[in-house]
């Protein structure tokens, strides 16, 4: 299994020749051509994660997987659709995911509301990856790390509108990962961190700080 970092809080995982895409938001991949997707997930409506989904799904026909109230919307836009709630898992093609919590806010980028943001836990290839969304750090990061193990997490870290580095190391903790992978830092100005400090708390903490540059690819 790969997984390509598109920027920001965007990555196309690999699994057997089949592409999935998570938060497809693209501006920092202009040439990016998407190819051989089955399914798009979208952790909420801000354009920062929303993204490209909609064009994709609907010249693809790969659906987008969001909560019930984003799904809508994303259908209206042309997109095929699978709307879901928080807590239960869901069978694909490539293994399972489940929506679970995340504390943020969820509008569209026309103002509608789009209901509850989420994550989404993933179970591939007996790999079980976690991609938070935008949060802060909250108590539920801890019954992830109870309830479903992770082995790869995926943690925003810019501060600002998410947790920061100190808040991610903690949830690393609580969520007992070996291998953290930084996103929502970097894009803005808002979100500039020292990505050196970030590997640096992390390796204090016995984790593996998977620092992936744009455009490139963590084979796991």
């Amino acid at each position: 299994m790969d997984i390509h970092y598109l920027g920001h809080s965007a990555f196309e995982i690999i699994t057997k020749g089949k592409k999935i895409l998570v938060d497809p938001f693209l501006v920092c991949v202009p040439n990016y051509v998407p190819e051989n997707i089955y399914d798009i997930f979208v952790t909420h409506g801000h354009g920062d994660h929303l993204g490209s989904a909609t064009d994709i799904s609907s010249k693809t026909g790969a659906p987008i997987t969001a909560v019930f109230e984003l799904a809508n919307y994303c259908a209206k836009k042309g997109a095929k659709t699978i709307d879901v709630g928080l807590g239960a898992w869901r069978d694909y093609s490539w293994g399972k995911a489940i929506s679970v919590p995340a504390f943020h806010s969820s509008t569209t980028p026309d103002g509608q509301y789009a209901g509850c943001p989420c994550g989404f836990v993933f179970q591939i290839e007996g790999k079980t990856i976690y991609h938070a969304g935008d949060t802060c750090l909250n108590s539920e990061i801890k019954i992830i790390g109870e309830l479903y193990e992770p082995d790869i997490v995926m943690l925003p870290i810019g501060g600002k509108y998410t947790m920061d580095i100190e808040h991610a190391v903690k949830a690393s903790e609580w969520l007992g990962a070996t291998t953290v992978i930084p996103m929502h830092y970097n894009t803005f100005d808002a979100i500039e961190v020292d990505i050196e400090e970030f590997k640096r708390q992390i390796r204090e903490i016995g984790k593996v700080p998977a620092v992936i540059k744009i455009g490139d690819v963590l084979s796991i």
